[in-house]
């Protein structure tokens, strides 16, 4: 039986909500802006940073980072860029909140930070260019940009994150257990396939 759902995203495919209705209906933990609560609160970095600068960070390499990722995500020292203290700060979160209750994760690498557990659903959504230009629309309103750009942009910066802390491509079929197109399933059915795999695998 599995305990954690990860859930990877496209920017404006329902992720949040799909991840929340699927955690109340399992009665499980649910994290998402809570972890950037928690990792603002442990580095002093604000959540606004961490959400926009330390989720979307630059393909910059870091070999610090790269030296702390080998002794086993540490308490990141001095010398590593912010957005690598981010990254390790919430790595080590995401562990222990695995090891500490059974819960759906929303972004954050979690899939590769978990890759090793055997209790694990990985999951990724996506959906066509239409139906999430009208869900972005719809929760945030419009903006100076189109919503296409916005759209291209916010994948842009998350793909190159996942590739800078994980080495590999975000959205491939092969890092995850199940891919589904929110906008032809629909979120109500999303959510039950997942509880139904959650609760039978």
């Amino acid at each position: 039986m599995k305990r954690i759902i990860t859930i990877g995203r496209e920017f404006g495919s329902g992720g949040h909500e799909i991840g929340k209705l699927t955690a109340e209906a399992l009665g499980i933990a649910f994290y998402d802006k809570e972890l950037l609560a928690a990792v603002a609160k442990e580095s002093g970095f604000s959540e606004r940073y961490i959400e926009e600068g330390g989720e979307y960070a630059t393909a910059t390499n870091s070999l610090l980072f790269n030296i702390a990722v080998s002794s086993g995500y540490n308490t990141p020292g001095k010398g590593l860029t912010p957005s690598d203290q981010v990254y390790v700060l919430q790595s080590n979160l995401i562990r222990d909140l695995a090891e500490e209750t059974p819960c759906v994760i929303v972004g954050r690498c979690a899939d590769y930070i978990l890759r090793e557990r055997t209790d694990c659903l990985h999951v990724f959504l996506y959906a066509d260019m239409d139906y999430r230009e009208r869900r972005i629309v719809e929760r945030y309103g419009q903006t100076k940009m189109t919503p296409e750009n916005r759209l291209k942009d916010k994948d842009k910066r998350r793909r190159v994150f996942y590739r800078h802390y994980t080495g590999r491509d975000w959205g491939s079929p092969h890092n995850y257990d199940l891919c589904l197109n929110t906008g032809a399933v629909g979120t109500e059915r999303c959510v039950e396939i997942l509880t139904d795999l959650y609760r039978t695998l």
